[in-house]
């Protein structure tokens, strides 16, 4: 088990590079640090790693203080994202390097850099250098390195931004598996999102570093802290848009969206009634009206002209403007549309997020419908629409042929 309490690291007095990071990490845990460039998530990796000193505060592993232990006596094995193999050691060689700085005897190396190029696709590659491998294989090597040792902990910074869409989609699944194989404690840096979405049991996301969230991916992605997790999370991300709360409805300059009075009513005693707050929204909960039952009082109802229309093989990414703002509806559909096309769409109520316009804090309002079953029953998010969508596909498969 790691803990960090209350770390702190500044390279000058009073600029805090990472501020008041607090974090326990369970035996076996594969944790994500995730955030843009520069929030301090690869600062704080290294300070784990005993790379970097920590200005205040302390780190456990178990129950033992770390600070001042020696970063080859921390039992941590490190993946880095330039690989930082040895180019005129072979693969064999690279991979057995750490046993052979503890003095194991070579008969073992041998047996055991065998087994993990086994398991990780490479035994036919051992006698070959650095420079005669691909991108993807030179990091399977520092994979290989690093398991080799079989240490308590693995510490990987940005593994796979050196890699290619496929072979990163490839390696990725190969870290987690082999880190769910070895039930090695895993502490992984990326400013992915789709990374740290795929890949982590709880996800920590830093901004400026301050930790904003810490959770499962799937909290994460329901229900964020705020505007900025909100909208780091996600692939197209959220739609923000400026309102204000009316006795009847949300208002912008050239929009209207039909509320249900519970949730109106939960903004007004909020205090927000006649304020401008912000809508939060993802791609996938607008909806094409002729895809819903529009006298269902789960959706709001609008019309919009588009500005684009970019097809992704079965999903469809249709681009508009709300008060000015570029706005994003995901539609399942192979429908064609046009530039300037009017489209009839829908807003899911029960997957609204609101924001306060000067704090960025999400304003909890109380859970309904759907979102409701997703958030404190876990239920399945398609259940109650899987009948339906088989009527739209079967019409998609239509205008497809």
């Amino acid at each position: 088990m790691i803990r960090l309490e209350h770390v702190y690291k500044d390279y000058n007095p009073g600029e805090h590079v990472v501020r008041d990071f607090n974090l326990e990490i369970e035996e076996g845990e594969f944790i994500v640090i995730v955030g843009p460039s520069g929030c301090g998530k690869s600062t704080t990796l290294r300070m784990i790693a005993g790379l970097e000193d920590i200005t205040s505060g302390k780190l456990y592993f178990d129950d033992k203080l770390m600070n001042d232990i020696h970063p080859k006596d921390r039992d941590i094995a490190m993946v880095f994202q330039n690989y930082a193999l040895y180019p005129h050691m072979s693969v064999a060689e690279n991979m057995g390097f750490g046993l052979k700085m503890k003095k194991i005897e070579q008969k073992t190396i041998d047996e055991t850099v065998a087994k993990t190029s086994k398991m990780i696709g490479l035994e036919s590659y051992l006698d070959r250098l650095p420079k005669e491998l691909s991108g993807g294989q030179r990091q399977r090597v520092a994979l290989g390195r690093a398991i080799s040792r079989n240490p308590k902990v693995f510490l990987m910074d940005e593994p796979l931004s050196n890699l290619d869409a496929k072979l990163r989609v490839q390696t990725r699944s190969e870290i987690s598996n082999l880190s769910k194989q070895f039930n090695n404690t895993t502490i992984y840096v990326t400013h992915d999102q789709v990374e740290a979405m795929t890949m982590a049991d709880r996800i920590v996301l830093m901004k400026d570093g301050v930790i904003q969230q810490v959770s499962t991916p799937r909290e994460i992605y329901l229900h964020p802290n705020n505007q900025f997790v909100a909208g780091f999370m996600g692939s197209p991300a959220m739609n923000f848009i400026d309102v204000k709360v009316l006795e009847n409805s949300l208002a912008t300059k050239n929009q209207s969206f039909d509320l249900r009075n519970d949730i109106l009513n939960d903004l007004s005693e909020k205090g927000y009634k006649d304020k401008d707050i912000i809508l939060g929204i993802r791609p996938e909960n607008i909806h094409l009206q002729k895809d819903i039952d529009i006298t269902d009082d789960r959706y709001s109802l609008f019309s919009v002209n588009l500005t684009l229309a970019e097809m992704l093989g079965s999903e469809t990414l249709l681009h508009f403007l709300i008060n000015d703002a570029s706005v994003i509806a995901k539609i399942n559909t192979f429908e064609k549309f046009d530039r300037d096309q009017k489209v009839d769409l829908a807003i899911d109520i029960d997957f609204i997020h609101f924001f306060d316009k000067e704090s960025g804090d999400r304003i909890d309002i109380k859970c309904h419908g759907e979102y409701k079953k997703v958030i404190e029953e876990g239920s399945d998010l398609n259940a109650s629409r899987k009948d339906r969508r088989g009527e739209i596909l079967t019409k998609e498969k239509a205008i497809y042929k």
